[in-house]
């Protein structure tokens, strides 16, 4: 996954009322030629009230573009594409299932599926919890796992590292499904563990605690918004 590239594409939204309204006005202003002069004033006035009400500010505009935007983004976009262009793996497939199910069908994140469902640790079993609300995942890849020392990776099996590993997965989950923009905005944001992680980068090339990258981002789920990352993240002590 390491050799991933990508080009990324982005939604826009486009305000339908405020073209209306420009369409009103400009009749109006028509109307105006024919010697009707305060029958136009009127129109005129009305229209660009109700234009003006009716028209989303810039900010609310921003915000509904942002939270509809659900391209996946970030430079392994692309080759995973190619990779599982179709089925429960690919984008779309991943799209109609929750999300542990969906990350069970991704050929890239096996080790945290067993992480997750009681595989790795039959202690830890986060199913029902993953599966029960709407979050944001920093899913690291089967190559991120393989960057842990063997002895971290043993002490994680066994039922006194249970808690560490719960404390480990929690810390890659937030509450709510987040777009790479609204990170960006946050540029700091509460884990479901507790502590912070840290965003910074662009939208199409986000890094999580300064030193991990996203793959690809955004990609959609029934129930949250994953990001395949390069890096285990490990809380502070």
């Amino acid at each position: 996954m390491s050799t991933l590239n990508t080009t990324s594409h982005g939604k826009r939204a486009f305000s339908l009322v405020a073209l209306a309204g420009v369409l009103t006005l400009a009749v109006a202003g028509c109307s105006g030629s024919d010697g009707t002069a305060s029958s136009s004033d009127s129109s005129s006035t009305t229209s660009s009230s109700s234009s003006s009400s009716m028209t989303p500010s810039p900010s609310e505009s921003m915000t509904a573009s942002a939270a509809s935007d659900t391209t996946p983004v970030g430079p392994g976009c692309a080759d995973y594409a190619s990779q599982v262009p179709s089925g429960a793996g690919s984008v779309e497939g991943m799209s109609t299932a929750n999300v542990t199910t969906a990350a069970s069908n991704n050929p890239l994140l096996k080790t945290l599926t067993a992480a997750v469902s009681g595989q790795l640790n039959s202690q830890v079993n986060l199913v029902d919890t993953l599966n029960g609300g709407q979050f944001t995942v920093f899913a690291p890849v089967d190559a991120a796992f393989q960057k842990l020392p063997a002895d971290t990776v043993n002490t994680l099996k066994t039922p006194e590292g249970a808690p560490t590993l719960t404390k480990v997965l929690t810390y890659h989950v937030v509450q709510g499904k987040m777009t790479p923009q609204q990170l960006l905005d946050m540029k700091s944001v509460k884990t479901v563990e507790g502590q912070n992680v840290e965003i910074a980068g662009s939208a199409d090339a986000l890094t999580v605690n300064g030193s991990t990258n996203v793959i690809c981002g955004n990609v959609q789920t029934a129930n949250a918004t994953v990001y395949l990352i390069d890096s285990v993240l490990m809380p502070p002590a």
